[in-house]
């Protein structure tokens, strides 16, 4: 009787943390879901109360909101948040926005939001994305070739830099030029 006594225990302690940890989970989920929705609603008030106490990510998303907002960004599908680990949630935002028209590609970035939560609040957020070769390349050209369009309005690009709205638009009359000039036959 004692061991179904002991066993009893056992399994109620454990399904008590299980809980715990679902419960903590969804709490996780919430805190996750506020970001995005704080991110997309361009409103830069909005999302620095929910970064409060993640400082050192502050910079960083607040640019990418002001330069998503510029880009023209808009949420084409937005995925459930996924627990990487206890404190990660990984959120993929897939969007249409302005630099991919430019490049006349037709492909829809997704942007996954990295988002650390512990002691019940988000600590930090970092960002990666699946942009194509091609952004790649002509981001490379536009600084090599046309870095007038970029070179001021980006300066301080991803940590806070004062001209989002000026950067992205250097980039997306960049990346126009770029696609013209490869469509230009060689001799």
């Amino acid at each position: 009787m004692r061991t179904h006594l002991g066993l009893l225990l056992i399994l109620g302690m454990i399904s008590c943390r299980e809980a715990d940890r679902s419960s903590e989970s969804i709490h996780h989920q919430g805190l996750a879901n506020q970001f995005v929705d704080a991110f997309y609603s361009f409103d830069h008030d909005s999302l620095e109360v929910v970064l409060s106490e993640a400082k050192s990510s502050h910079a960083n998303i607040l640019y990418y909101q002001k330069w998503a907002e510029c880009g023209h960004y808009q949420i084409v599908k937005r995925s459930d948040p996924v627990q990487k680990n206890d404190s990660v949630m990984l959120v993929p935002v897939t969007v249409k926005d302005d630099l991919m028209p430019a490049l006349e590609i037709d492909f829809q970035v997704t942007d996954t939001f990295h988002i650390v939560v512990r002691d019940g609040k988000i600590r930090s957020v970092e960002t990666s994305s699946n942009d194509p070769e091609e952004y790649h390349q002509a981001k490379e050209w536009v600084y090599r070739n046309r870095s007038e369009l970029v070179a001021k309005p980006c300066e301080g690009i991803w940590n806070g830099g004062p001209t989002p709205c000026d950067c992205i638009q250097g980039f997306i009359k960049g990346f126009g030029e770029f696609v013209k000039l490869k469509k230009v036959p060689t001799k």
